[in-house]
C-alpha cells in the first residue's frame, strides 16, 4: 500500500512538472494547424495555423522563434508588440512581427475575431514561448 502511495505521489510530480513544460492554450482561443513544411533555408520551416479567438479572449505576451505575419480574417484584434502603442487591426490587414518579439492579442470587437498567422521559425525549436513579465 505503501509502495502505491509513493507511485502516486510520483506521477501527480510528473505530470505537475510536464504541464508546466507545455504552454497552455487559452479555453477561449481556438488554434488550427494547418501547414507545416521545411523551407530551402537549412533549419528553418514555415508553419501557418488559422487562430480563433472567442469575444474578448486575449493571447498574453510571448514570443516565437523567428518571424510571424499575422492576417486578420475576420473581427477586430489588438496586437501590442514590445513596448509599442497598441495597434488594431480589421479583417484584410495584416502585421509583421519580429523575430524574438514579445507580444499580445486581444480580441476587441463583439464577436468572434480570427486571424492566420504564418511563422517562419527555426526547425525544432518551441513555436510559442511566453514572455518573461
Amino acid at each position: 500500500m505503501k509502495s502505491i502511495r509513493i507511485m502516486a505521489a510520483v506521477l501527480v510530480a510528473g505530470m505537475g512538472a510536464i504541464m508546466q513544460a507545455v504552454p497552455a492554450q487559452a479555453a477561449d482561443i481556438h488554434r488550427t494547424d494547418l501547414v507545416q513544411h521545411a523551407l530551402s533555408a537549412p533549419g528553418i520551416e514555415g508553419i501557418q495555423v488559422r487562430v480563433d479567438f472567442d469575444p474578448g479572449a486575449f493571447a498574453p505576451k510571448h514570443t516565437h522563434p523567428g518571424e510571424e505575419i499575422a492576417h486578420v480574417l475576420q473581427g477586430s484584434l489588438e496586437y501590442q508588440l514590445g513596448d509599442q502603442p497598441p495597434v488594431t487591426l480589421k479583417a484584410g490587414e495584416s502585421l509583421f512581427i519580429p523575430a524574438g518579439t514579445a507580444h499580445s492579442a486581444r480580441n476587441v470587437g463583439s464577436g468572434q475575431a480570427s486571424e492566420l498567422a504564418t511563422y517562419v521559425v527555426r526547425k525544432g525549436a518551441p513555436l510559442v514561448v511566453p514572455a518573461k513579465p
